[in-house]
């Protein structure tokens, strides 16, 4: 396996990157990961919380024969930009920069170029279709088929109840808390905070995301899917599964995995949002990488590449 960085030349900044491929020359399928929410690095890093899906997605799908691209958002990392003036619809079109710089990467075939998203990183992934070529498939990871506002107004009501339960009774106050929320960000006009901590999302990016549907985006997919959303999230409706299979007209995988949460992590326990810190103790789900790399082998027809077994 080999890692170099690559620059991405978004619209006002330039992104920095891992390239991560295999240890044989030629051409080989490519994969393009994306993070979800927050100022998140190429490894799924920011203060506080260290996800560790980037770097564990990019050497799994590395080993198998794939060119994997992750990169830092805007303004974070080594990446240009600011991070606090940035949009939903700039990530947006940062990862369709970042689809065309992994295309023009000699180790890559620009054909067999699929998308990892997870989170809203899985919002941003389908809102590729609109690029010219469209990725060849796509991996939505924990990621929603509902408008902003119905997931944020979903994941409210389920992480109130799943509360400890010393604290549930609290659940309906922190439900209205946040519905208020809601309200006054799309009243919001604000783009950037000075003063607010860096790892909070900020109002535009709030704003844009609330007022996007990506049912457009999934119908106009006709390439192959593979949605997964474990049946312990509590940010995204597992039943988003279903609907994603239900709008994408190409090749359907969909799974909802007993006990994986949110963060990719297996966990026995009951669902909750304050059971993170525990899961981050943990690697990512192994049984995830795997099936990714079954899935491209099936759905994408990628040939073997000479010199790995797994492909």
């Amino acid at each position: 396996m080999r890692e170099h960085t690559v620059e991405i030349r978004a619209v006002g900044a330039v992104l920095a990157g891992t390239l991560t491929r295999p240890n044989v020359d030629g051409r080989h399928p490519c994969a393009l990961l994306i993070n979800g929410s927050g100022p998140l690095d190429r490894d799924s890093a920011m203060s506080g919380m260290a996800l560790g899906l980037g770097r564990a997605l990019a050497v799994a799908l590395a080993h198998d024969g794939c060119v994997v691209l992750r990169y830092d958002k805007r303004g974070v990392g080594t990446s240009q930009g600011d991070y606090l003036s940035t949009g939903f619809h700039d990530e947006c079109r940062d990862a369709a920069a970042a689809l065309a710089a992994l295309r023009a990467c000699p180790a890559v075939d620009p054909e067999r170029v699929f998308v990892v998203g997870h989170s809203t990183g899985a919002v941003v992934a389908a809102n590729l279709v609109r690029a010219v070529p469209p990725p060849a498939g796509y991996v939505l990871l924990a990621g929603a088929a509902q408008p902003g506002d119905q997931v944020m107004a979903w994941q409210s009501d389920r992480i109130a109840a799943t509360l400890p339960r010393l604290l549930r009774p609290l659940g309906p106050v922190l439900v209205r808390r946040q519905a208020r929320e809601r309200d006054r960000i799309r009243r919001s006009t604000a783009v950037r905070h000075d003063r607010m901590p860096r790892s909070r999302l900020t109002d535009r990016w709030l704003r844009e995301y609330l007022a996007h549907d990506p049912g457009p985006d999934l119908a106009a997919i006709d390439r192959p899917v593979l949605a997964i959303t474990g049946d312990k999230d509590v940010q995204v409706d597992p039943a988003d599964v279903a609907r994603i299979g239900q709008l994408v007209t190409g090749p359907f995988d969909g799974e909802v995995p007993t006990d994986l949460t949110h963060l990719l992590r297996r966990d026995p326990g009951p669902p909750g949002l304050w059971r993170y810190r525990g899961q981050l103790t943990r690697p990512m789900d192994d049984w995830v990488t795997k099936r990714i790399v079954a899935w491209a082998r099936t759905r994408l027809g990628y040939p073997p590449t000479p010199g790995l077994s797994g492909w």
